[in-house]
């Protein structure tokens, strides 16, 4: 047994920068789940500032000064903030209030129809069956009137922690662009001399996160926006509030498409039935969802993250169940760095003794 677990340290940790390595990715992984509610502002700042220093540069190698650039590329950022706050949180609010007051009739609605499928269908549906999927969804939407009530009791702490988002997150993201090499220079001053490693496994994540960040913000925005503009020309209701999670579910491979589809679908049954207007408005989305899927992402990443379906389904739970949101926005770079890691480990392969 020992043994066993002396020659497996001598493979993998036999690399004096592979211990260092291990030891920063531990301290790494350890302060953001330990300090990450703490520290949420500077994290989302350093998201942020991240995904514009792409732009920061393409700007610099066009020959403008680096504080043009920067004040250029922090200037797009406000408007954009305060465009969302203006125009576009009022809307998304208003519409989640109006769904939220017609609940109790669509679920009366769709109880009358829900009652009428055992007369039609006697052999697959009970009245039992129907009856208890009525108490379930009773029982679900009690739930979500009860979290509605909890969170307007609790708004005030929120609100508290939203406007200190609001003052701290764009200052941070104005320094983090500015003073981006300063701080590189900084962290590089702390870490050891010799990091070839170190140096490799932060190119290959630095390539990969980049590419997959940024690419996914667009994916979003773009679903999200033709999304908006389609349930808007079709006149769906709460076509706002639907286009945010059609363009939110992108983040999310594979699981995220089939489950925004449901309250698309409920939505416009409940709005035209099954009517030509429903059929036309499920083929415009899923003429969307197929573009998406096949001509927008190539487009967008190309240097795609060659991780298995089923290595991409552990990582959104495990890091959606430790980060919530950002841990499921995340999922993809963070498994896409173990990856990198474990491609460019040192391993020392085992002296095999020559037979006699």
């Amino acid at each position: 047994m020992f043994k066993v677990l002396r020659d497996w340290i001598q493979r993998y940790f036999s690399d004096e920068e592979a211990v260092v390595l291990a030891v920063l990715l531990f301290l790494a992984f350890t302060a953001v789940l330990t300090l990450g509610g703490m520290l949420a502002p500077v994290l989302t700042g350093m998201v942020l500032a991240y995904l514009m220093q792409g732009l920061v540069t393409t700007l610099e190698r066009l020959r403008l000064p680096g504080a043009v650039a920067v004040g250029l590329v922090f200037a797009l950022f406000m408007g954009l903030l305060v465009v969302f706050i203006v125009v576009v949180l009022p809307l998304l609010w208003h519409q989640l209030i109006t769904l939220f007051n017609e609940l109790p009739g669509m679920l009366a609605k769709w109880q009358s129809l829900l009652l009428l499928l055992p007369e039609r269908y006697p052999h697959l549906v009970s009245d039992e069956q129907v009856l208890q999927a009525i108490e379930v969804a009773r029982g679900e939407i009690g739930k979500f009137g009860q979290w509605a009530l909890t969170f307007s009791l609790s708004s005030l702490p929120l609100l508290v922690n939203i406007m200190i988002y609001l003052v701290l997150v764009p200052i941070l993201v104005f320094f983090f662009l500015k003073d981006s090499a300063m701080i590189g220079r900084w962290v590089r001053g702390y870490l050891p001399r010799e990091r070839a490693l170190i140096t490799r496994v932060a190119e290959e994540m630095n390539r990969q996160i980049a590419n997959y960040i940024r690419g996914k913000v667009i994916e979003i925005i773009i679903c999200g926006g033709v999304t908006y503009i389609a349930f808007i020309a079709l006149d769906l209701n709460y076509a706002a509030l639907l286009a945010l999670l059609v363009g939110i579910s992108v983040v999310v491979p594979y699981v995220g498409a089939v489950v925004v589809t449901v309250p698309v679908t409920l939505i416009a049954l409940f709005q035209w039935g099954w009517s030509d207007q429903f059929i036309y408005l499920m083929a415009v989305y899923g003429i969307i969802q197929t573009l998406d899927g096949n001509v927008l992402v190539p487009l967008l990443f190309s240097e795609a993250v060659n991780l298995h379906p089923v290595a991409i389904i552990c990582a959104v739970l495990l890091f959606g169940g430790l980060w919530g949101f950002w841990g499921v926005f995340f999922a993809i770079p963070l498994a896409t760095l173990f990856k990198a890691v474990l491609d460019a480990w040192p391993r020392k392969e085992p002296v095999v003794a020559p037979l006699l």
